[in-house]
């Protein structure tokens, strides 16, 4: 059975506390997560004499790192989930899609193991159509195809496809871009893209840099 240790979680980290104040929630010992820690937590060496019976500070940083922001709105088991029994660690939820995953590489990464089984179906296309990008490098500045892109973002938000503007710190070409899952109709968008962008197609936004300028960079 796996043990996390306090040191493993960190008892200064502010996490909990800035998403709960960035959604007006309320930081509330969750009671479940400190049975869980008294169970599955081993003592620091260091610490021989602790005891949650008695108040002290290393009480205090362990008991941190269990008050989670909770929305009284929002059914409770929503928000508190223990993806793993040998875990005393809890991954806290909020406004539904805000997952925090506390801990050093090793919990991270047993912590996302177990969030997996409820996270892929969320993710799963249920048209098996995939998600795709198609990347137009453009020597124009972002204000010149503003209107154009505007124009065009409006006719094809009814196909599912959102049109992206990305200017490039620093570069003389920057990156619009087509996202979506109609393959076939935003290819047939590209012909048109290119030419009211001055643009040409490609797959990485640094592939046409050294050809504009061989010196840079």
């Amino acid at each position: 059975m796996t043990k996390i240790t306090q040191e493993t979680i960190r008892h200064d980290d502010i996490t909990y506390q800035s998403i709960a104040k960035a959604f007006g929630l309320e930081l509330v010992e969750h009671q479940e997560a400190l049975e869980r820690m008294k169970k599955l937590s081993k003592p620091h060496p260091s610490q021989p004499d602790f005891s949650y019976d008695v108040p002290s500070p290393a009480l205090e940083a362990k008991k941190r790192m269990i008050r989670l922001p909770i929305d009284e709105s929002r059914d409770a088991k929503d928000q508190v989930l223990f993806v793993d029994e040998s875990l005393w660690v809890p991954i806290a939820v909020v406004n539904g899609n805000i997952h925090i995953l506390p801990g050093v590489p090793r919990l991270f990464e047993k912590l996302l193991e177990g969030l997996k089984p409820g996270l892929v179906p969320r993710l799963t296309d249920p048209e098996g159509k995939g998600v795709y990008r198609i990347l137009i490098s453009t020597p124009m500045a972002e204000s010149a195809v503003a209107t154009y892109l505007t124009e065009l973002a409006g006719k094809v938000e009814s196909k599912g496809v959102k049109v992206g503007s990305y200017p490039r710190w620093g570069k003389k070409r920057n990156s619009v871009t087509l996202v979506g899952r109609d393959k076939a109709y935003m290819e047939e968008l590209v012909p048109q893209i290119e030419e009211n962008v001055q643009g040409t197609r490609v797959e990485r936004e640094d592939e046409m840099d050294q050809s504009d300028d061989p010196d840079e960079g």
